[in-house]
């Protein structure tokens, strides 16, 4: 019974180690759900001193030694695996060897044994839970008296002479198996608890940095300025619950909420932070200890330590955002993370609000393009054409100028990326009217849309420049009648919309073709994706089909 109090006070000491062990930086791999060579050759150093610790501090018995070895030899296996508890229970049986005594022997092999029942364990707990029951007590418990049995049979085998074993093992084997297999059961356990705090506070912290993302997503959309800045600091600051939140541009605090805010906000950039971290693109801490943060403007400012992180956009510093703590407050590391996390976070924001606008000023671009297509030859043929009709037919002139003005009040105020084909069909028909007047018999204009169809968005100026190439590259060059048709049918989770002559005399690919042509099949695939756009079916001086597929879910 003494030997079960003596050995449990040692184990009182392993305790303490452990905690200790669990606050340190040679925990932190067993935090994820892998451990790496170089973390496992760490944790090979530390499993092996705690075997190594649990010899020294035995109790020599009979010229052998009771000890809690077995729990750093056994847990390096559960926790690391066979190779881990193989080479952990090998240093330290050989350092139990050296030691010398008629056990030296067994208990090295079986030391080494013992590391590997921890990492048979291990295997078999990752085939069936993954990492889950790696730091369950229990597991540790069943794992050490295993192990612990394992040597006390080990000894029996191979220590001589024989009954000197079986005298020892009668005395030791209670004890050790017993002290042994609490103390891995506590020692997992204290390992448990602390994995779970850190896991806890990264997932406390992952969830602020999601609902700050959830929060200011979109908010510099419209623009990097004070007023967008103003709205991302009152969250940040929220948020993390630091002391206070900055983002400035290169030259002043757009906006500060928190702390301080009576003499920072407005000001210009006189943090040497600041613009070090803007100037050198690189993360500068104050962390309030062994560098406090110096406010450059009040003595008297109550904040004592800054973290500052440039915003990037494309390697171009825009500006900073900075967490500040009170002086009476230290800096969490977690925060610094945080913090790190949330210009990241922004600095992507900036990109897609970046991104957003060059292709809104592509759009924007491509449009003026598109109506500048309009030929000045179409404007003078059909003025030349209502002068014609305006003495035999004033009624139909007027009409005429009607659909005309029309056509470019259309032309000059459509500027939203997006329009109905309704819409479209209707600057269409002002176009085709005149048309009509020109060609008159000659031209004949067949329209068949599903109206379950007009509401489907398709990208502005889609098919008159179609139209437009049909008429003036086909129908403008035949002698007969020629003919028009516009179609527009649902084909499963398409729409097809095809634009067809009688001519057949356009015959080249989109790529080769005009540049209307190319405009919107290119404004369609940014739009809708590659496997949508348009596509060119020609039979020559037989029919020419202009087919445009955009997706059935763009129909409203």
């Amino acid at each position: 019974m003494q030997l079960i109090f003596s050995l449990l006070q040692q184990m009182s000491v392993f305790m303490v180690v452990a905690y200790l062990f669990t606050k340190s930086p040679a925990f932190r791999p067993l935090t994820g759900e892998s451990i790496r060579r170089r973390q496992k050759l760490i944790l090979y150093f530390v499993f092996s001193g705690f075997s190594i610790m649990g010899t020294y501090f035995g109790l020599p018995i009979s010229d052998a030694i009771a000890n809690t070895r077995a729990i750093g030899a056994v847990l390096a296996g559960l926790i690391g695996g066979p190779g881990l508890g193989l080479a952990v229970g090998f240093t330290a049986g050989l350092h139990r060897y050296f030691l010398g005594g008629f056990t030296a022997f067994s208990c090295g092999v079986s030391t080494t044994v013992e590391g590997l029942v921890g990492g048979l364990f291990h295997l078999y707990l990752m085939r069936q839970n993954g990492v889950r029951d790696v730091f369950n007590p229990r597991i540790a418990l069943v794992a050490t008296l295993l192990a612990e049995s394992l040597q006390m049979l080990i000894i029996l085998t191979l220590a001589k002479p024989y009954h000197d074993a079986l005298d020892l093992v009668e005395v030791i084997a209670a004890p050790m198996i017993l002290a042994n297999s609490i103390g891995a059961a506590l020692f997992i356990s204290i390992m448990r608890d602390q994995k779970r705090m850190v896991d806890k506070v990264g997932a406390i912290f992952s969830a602020k940095a999601l609902k700050v993302a959830e929060k200011t997503l979109g908010i510099f959309s419209r623009g990097f300025n004070a007023e967008t800045a103003a709205e991302l600091v009152r969250i940040i600051h929220a948020e993390t619950g630091v002391g206070a939140v900055s983002i400035t541009d290169r030259e002043k605090v757009l906006a500060f909420s928190g702390i301080g805010a009576d003499h920072h906000s407005g000001k210009p950039l006189l943090s040497n932070y600041a613009t070090q971290a803007i100037q050198q693109r690189k993360v500068f801490y104050a962390d309030g200890v062994h560098e406090p943060f110096e406010c450059p403007h009040s003595a008297n400012c109550p904040l004592g330590s800054a973290l500052v992180v440039p915003l990037m956009v494309d390697k171009e510093v825009l500006g900073t955002i900075i967490l500040f703590e009170p002086k009476t407050k230290l800096f969490l590391r977690n925060n610094r993370s945080l913090g790190e996390g949330l210009a990241s976070l922004l600095s992507e924001q900036l990109l897609r609000s970046r991104y957003e606008d060059q292709k809104s000023l592509l759009t924007k671009s491509e449009l003026k393009l598109v109506q500048a297509q309009v030929n000045p030859h179409f404007l003078f043929n059909t003025l030349n054409t209502v002068i014609s009709i305006i003495e035999q037919d004033a009624l139909r002139a007027k009409d005429l100028l009607f659909h005309l003005s029309n056509f470019f009040r259309k032309n000059l105020k459509r500027s939203n990326d997006l329009s109905t084909l309704e819409e479209e069909m209707d600057h269409v028909n002002s176009y085709l009217t005149i048309e009509r007047a020109r060609f008159e018999d000659r031209l004949v204009v067949d329209i068949d849309i599903d109206p379950a169809l007009f509401g489907t968005q398709l990208p502005t100026f889609t098919l008159q420049p179609i139209i437009e190439n049909a008429i003036k590259h086909g129908i403008a060059n035949i002698f007969g009648t020629g003919v028009i048709k516009v179609l527009a049918r649902r084909a499963g989770a398409t729409i097809h919309i095809d634009i067809e002559d009688n001519a057949g005399s356009y015959c080249q690919k989109i790529e080769h073709g005009g540049l209307g042509m190319n405009l919107v099949d290119k404004r369609i695939k940014n739009l809708y994706g590659e496997q949508f756009g348009i596509a060119v079916n020609c039979q020559p001086d037989i029919q020419t089909q202009i087919r445009i597929t955009i997706p059935a879910g763009a129909a409203s």
